[in-house]
Order: structure tokens, then C-alpha cells, then sequence
């Protein structure tokens, strides 16, 4: 079976759709089968993945309130290895919508559960805020990434964050973990990221991956093509960075699944 990682925080602009896009990419580049779930309503994963906002897709909206069934609402990408189930505004209506339907955190994990074994990873692309959306991402993922800015606030934002995934642990979902933290729009030049990285370091028991996504103009240019980085600028050290944190994340898969080898259930 595939392992669901929700890539959240509840701060916005700190990278998590640009992971979302460029980690997908680099895990099917390594012959991964990845599912992209985009639960943001601004859709920008959807777009970043060269998904036509106005095209004829089945998205997660639909998906969600039962208007389609999973496998009508994937959608192949032109990269391959990599679907999608895509967003656009009207799931921005959702959360009203959904107000009085018995047990709404868990509408989405039902649904994916009929394909994740037919998938390496599936990576969820969650909304800046603590909503109904993203409780569903949190209850259907085994995992979560948790992309952080090299900026003054980036420890205060990941405490409040991993209490809220503890309340989720408690309540909704207790095998959730977190994978990781990853550093995002890191600048080398500069005195504060550089201290931001060594604070986190030093007061976070979390596990942070030794791969840092560095501020980067071809980064930043990518999505606006509808392309991932090793798409967009393949040489580039945005996409070395994002290849070097797909390794990773699959190597760390590997060394918890290997227990488990000698019965049979570990993925290669």
C-alpha cells in the first residue's frame, strides 16, 4: 500500500505548494507512482502541474461532496508517473457546505483508500489554515512534511503547528506522524536563515531533512509554466534540491519499512 503525506502549515507563503509540485515530480522521476491532491482552493498545485483551470476535469470539490468517484476525478499529467486530482474555487464553498454532514473529517480518507495501493506516495497540497479541508488531509494522510520559511517566526509557527497535529493524533487520526521538516527559501548570504536553521535545530525534536530548499528565481518562474522544476530548469539548484529531498524521503521510507521486508510488504 502507498504512503499518504499531507504537506502542511498553518502559515501561508513558506513553500508548501511549491514542495508539493516539485517533490511529486522528483519521487515519480525516480519511477515512483504519485498522486497529487490538491485541497487548496486557489488551485495553484493544480496549475503548477500544468492542469488548465478552465479545462473539463473532475476535481476534489466534486470528489468530496459526491459528485464523482475517485477514479473519475484522477487526472494523468503530461509527466510520467505523476496523476492528480485537481482543485479550483469552487472548493472554496466546501467548508459551509459540509457544516452538517456526520463525520466530515473523514470524507476524503474513504475515497483515497480505494486507489493508495495503487500508488507509491500520495501527496496531499493543503490550504494556510486549520479547516474542515485540511482535518480531511490530516486524516487521510499516514504523514506530514512540514515546510518552514527561513524566517524571525518560523519556530513560533512550527510550535503551534505540531500542537495541532498532536490535537489531530489524539482525536481523528492516532497513527499520524511527522516525517519531517524541511527548510524552505533558505539564503546563505544572509545572517538569518542561517540562525533560523541553527534555532530550529537546536529546539526542535522533530526530524529535519538534511536537504534545504534554497530561495531561487527559476524556483519561483516554474509554476507560471505549468511545469516542476526538473521540468522547468533541470540543472538548476532548485531541482537538485528537490531531487536530494525526494532521496531522502524515500530513503527514510525504506529504513522504516525494513523490518517488515521478511513478511512480504516491503515496497520497492
Amino acid at each position: 500500500m502507498g504512503k499518504a503525506i499531507a504537506i502542511t502549515n498553518q502559515k501561508g507563503g513558506v513553500g508548501k505548494t511549491t514542495t508539493a509540485i516539485n517533490l511529486s515530480a522528483c519521487l515519480a522521476e525516480n519511477g515512483m507512482k504519485v498522486l497529487v491532491l490538491d485541497i487548496d482552493p486557489q488551485g495553484n498545485c493544480s496549475s503548477g502541474l500544468g492542469i488548465d483551470k478552465d479545462g473539463n476535469y473532475n476535481t476534489i470539490y466534486q470528489l468530496i461532496i459526491g459528485d464523482c468517484n475517485v477514479r473519475e476525478a484522477i487526472t494523468h499529467t503530461e509527466f510520467e508517473g505523476l496523476d492528480i486530482i485537481p482543485s479550483d474555487v469552487n472548493l472554496a464553498g466546501a467548508e459551509i457546505e459540509l457544516l452538517d454532514v456526520k463525520d466530515k473529517e473523514y470524507l476524503l480518507r474513504g475515497k483515497i483508500a480505494e486507489v493508495k495501493d495503487e500508488y507509491d506516495y500520495i501527496l496531499i497540497d493543503c490550504p494556510p489554515s486549520l479547516n474542515t479541508l485540511t482535518l480531511n488531509a490530516m486524516t487521510t494522510a499516514d504523514s506530514i512534511i512540514v515546510p518552514i520559511q527561513c524566517e524571525y517566526y518560523a519556530l513560533e509557527g512550527l510550535s503551534q503547528l505540531i500542537h495541532t497535529i498532536e490535537l489531530v493524533r489524539n482525536r481523528l487520526n492516532e497513527d499520524l506522524a511527522i516525517d519531517g521538516v524541511v527548510f524552505t527559501m533558505f539564503d546563505g548570504r544572509t545572517n538569518l536563515s542561517l540562525q533560523v536553521v541553527e534555532n530550529v535545530r537546536a529546539n526542535l525534536s522533530q526530524n529535519i531533512y538534511a536537504s534545504v530548499i534554497p530561495r531561487n528565481v527559476r524556483l519561483a518562474e516554474a509554476p507560471s509554466h505549468g511545469l516542476p522544476i526538473t521540468k522547468y530548469d533541470t540543472r538548476s539548484v532548485g531541482a537538485e534540491s528537490y531531487r536530494e529531498l525526494a532521496l531522502e524521503v524515500m530513503k527514510n521510507d525504506r529504513k522504516k519499512a525494513a523490518p517488515r521486508k521478511k513478511k512480504g510488504l516491503f515496497r520497492k
